[in-house]
């Protein structure tokens, strides 16, 4: 019996169907593995995996394969972007194991929970030095009933080394200059300056070590820094990484040159993304950087955004060629033949020339990942914009890639603070109300009466998984942003409320931070990883958010466990800075201050007080927080005590227990919060 019909995952949806008597991730999985005496396969992946897709549809749908794994197994499926805990518990004990990891993950467990036989794909037949799946599960299922012994000491062995991995940063002291200056030096050497970017095949997008430039620039001056932003932002928006035609970033780029990108588009990616984007034009006036910002974010409002205004979690990286079969890649690329079906002879030479499409192909079976390439000659503005529509109108009869429309916390406050952010560079009032939108998705369907957070919904239900360190982080992140925006302090109260949930359940007497709260699920390993990776680590989110309403409200112990948390940057900055960005973009705050910006004005409707917010809120000072309301007004704390300057709206910025006088100038402004240290 499949167990999956009615949960609230896509991912797990899709395998309800199976012949494999899938159990979600339960206690009841584990008594019925007792109960039967057998070993349990735990399958990890997410909707929009490809290989998650092949194996399934190789071994998950085989009916032979089926019957072993139902007669000598218990099956657990698990979404591991709504149990992150589970995931990261048990690919810690893969990667530990072979050195290595990915999905799908394929672990065997105890009845319980101890694993002791690990790998990713299989495939049905044995291929490239791999044995088949059915190999593996007739070579476990041996072990098990012959060599039980050893199968346990091997399970114990590993619980014991897991446990053994505890990080203890917390009393390391928060970074200074000389430890950025190392990071700095350390990217320097990663940095592959022909392409943009850092190392090596396949190229991630690295948005929080963008973000980590941008900050060390606006603190230092330091020209290096911004022209590794700049040039890498360049590079990832001109090759096949970037959508030319529909906005929005795929995951990844399997070459070094930021051609071929793994298609799928994550909601994390694009967020991140969206908001650097918006930094670096507020830090350099690129126009290319301005489009880039906003088309990513009106890809989000178009492709993820739910009914329920929230943001779905990804796009697949595969789809119907037209022809029945699934193929990768297949809504997005193009031959000279589909342009020349499209556009005619003479523009399809044109949209060839311009998007990079050649006879060979820069992909598979001829077809061409649409880039910009650098190249001589102006192209005509209207042609290439004509050129433009007609393709995308024609790319929109193609079969879709499917979409996973679970609405993950984490991801949806990242998506908060990118849209309100751009919505107010560029003053498009559309965006903060998609902003505000999902912030108040998240309040009334994640957050319970207690303020803590559920991981995922979808359809507008909650799902039954808790909320771990990066939902209550990004969340509160989101609604930081969101309170500077606005000027409405019933974000930064809510913020208050998660963040209270981090000081008194995600972090431990040394001051570390864990993924999972004391309160939570116990697993074989409590997890626990700082490192920023494809998105921010929950230890690093929850510094910077802690730091940022330390700065509004003047809190002491929020402040407090914000520097006690950056001590893993100092620890792991001059090491490895390509994996621990936000962890560096949060000290760059610190070491700035960060600043506090308030602007007072007469009335809601003052132009003079909108234009000082704008003014505030453009200003490049690392990490700076912006209240705006008004006169009198008790929303904020940063706003107490601060009266108009002779009737007139006025902008008041403190750092580091000093303040200088209030101005009503928008000029003077925009200089305190944008040179950098003498």
């Amino acid at each position: 019996m499949n167990r999956l019909a009615g949960v609230t995952s896509p991912y797990l949806l899709q395998h309800a169907d199976n012949p494999v008597d899938w159990w979600p991730w339960s206690p009841e999985a584990f008594e019925e593995a007792r109960r039967r005496d057998v070993p349990v396969l735990l399958s990890v992946g997410y909707s929009a995996c490809h290989w998650c897709h092949v194996m399934a549809r190789e071994s998950f749908e085989d009916e032979v394969t089926a019957r072993v794994l139902n007669s000598h197994f218990v099956a657990v499926k698990v979404d591991r972007e709504e149990r992150p805990d589970v995931d990261a518990v048990y690919m810690e004990a893969v990667q530990a194991a072979t050195g290595q990891g990915g999905w799908p993950m394929t672990v065997f467990l105890t009845p319980d929970a101890e694993p002791f036989y690990f790998g990713t794909y299989f495939p049905p037949e044995p291929r490239h030095g791999m044995p088949s799946f059915r190999q593996v599960l007739e070579g476990v299922r041996q072990a098990w009933a012959e060599r039980r012994d050893e199968v346990t000491d091997v399970a114990a062995r590993i619980v014991r080394d897991l446990a053994g991995r505890e990080i203890d940063y917390g009393g390391t002291g928060a970074p200074g200059p000389a430890e950025l200056g190392q990071a700095l030096l350390g990217l320097t050497r990663e940095y592959d300056a022909a392409r943009g970017g850092f190392g090596g095949a396949p190229k991630f997008p690295p948005s929080m070590v963008v973000e980590f430039l941008l900050r060390h620039h606006a603190r230092t001056g330091a020209e290096g820094a911004l022209q590794m932003a700049r040039d890498t932002c360049e590079r990832m928006a001109r090759g096949g990484l970037y959508d030319q035609l529909g906005g929005g970033f795929a995951r990844y780029s399997v070459d070094r040159d930021w051609v071929v990108p793994h298609f799928e588009k994550m909601l994390y990616d694009n967020a991140l993304l969206c908001r650097v984007y918006a930094h670096l034009w507020r830090s350099t006036g690129s126009a290319h950087a301005r489009r880039v910002a906003l088309d990513t974010a009106d890809f989000m409002v178009r492709e993820l955004r739910t009914a329920e205004g929230g943001f779905a979690s990804a796009l697949d990286a595969d789809s119907d060629d037209g022809t029945g079969r699934h193929v990768e890649g297949a809504y997005y690329v193009w031959t000279p033949e589909q342009l020349r079906a499209v556009l005619g002879d003479e523009d399809a030479r044109l949209a060839a020339a311009h998007f990079g499409v050649t006879a060979e192909g820069t992909f598979e079976h001829g077809a061409s990942v649409l880039q910009l390439p650098q190249q001589e000659g102006v192209f005509d503005a209207e042609r290439i914009a004509s050129v433009r529509e007609r393709m995308l109108a024609a790319r929109a009869e193609r079969p879709r890639p499917g979409r996973d429309d679970k609405v993950v916390a984490a991801w949806n406050g990242l998506a908060v603070a990118a849209l309100a952010e751009t919505g107010a560079y560029f003053e498009r009032p559309d965006l903060v109300d998609a902003a505000v939108a999902a912030a108040d998705l998240l309040v009334r369907v994640h957050l319970d009466e207690h303020g803590r957070l559920v991981r995922t919904s979808r359809d507008g239900r909650a799902g039954a998984n808790a909320g771990v360190l990066e939902d209550y982080a990004d969340v509160a992140e989101g609604f930081l942003a969101l309170a500077s925006v606005t000027g409405e302090g019933v974000w930064l109260d809510f913020a208050g409320l998660l963040l209270d949930h981090v000081l008194t359940r995600f972090i431990d007497g040394t001051g570390a931070l864990h993924d999972t709260a004391a309160d939570a699920e116990r697993l074989i390993r409590r997890p626990q990883d700082p490192t920023d990776n494809a998105t921010p680590s929950g230890w690093t989110a929850a510094a910077g958010a802690l730091l940022s309403y330390a700065a509004h409200t003047g809190s002491e112990p929020h402040r407090t466990a914000a520097e006690r948390a950056l001590g893993v940057v100092t620890a792991l900055g001059p090491r490895v800075p390509r994996f621990i960005g936000w962890g560096l973009a949060v000290a760059e705050a610190l070491l700035d201050g960060p600043r506090e910006v308030a602007v007072v004005g007469p009335g809601p409707a003052d132009a003079a007080a909108r234009g000082l917010h704008r003014t505030a809120l453009l200003g490049t000072a690392p990490g700076a927080v912006v209240a705006a309301g008004v006169e009198g007004a008790g929303e904020f704390p940063l706003l107490a005590g601060r009266p108009l300057v002779g009737g007139r709206a006025a902008a008041y910025v403190c750092r580091g227990f000093t303040c200088d006088a209030p101005t009503t100038d928008p000029e003077r402004l925009r200089d305190t919060l944008t040179a950098p240290e003498a």
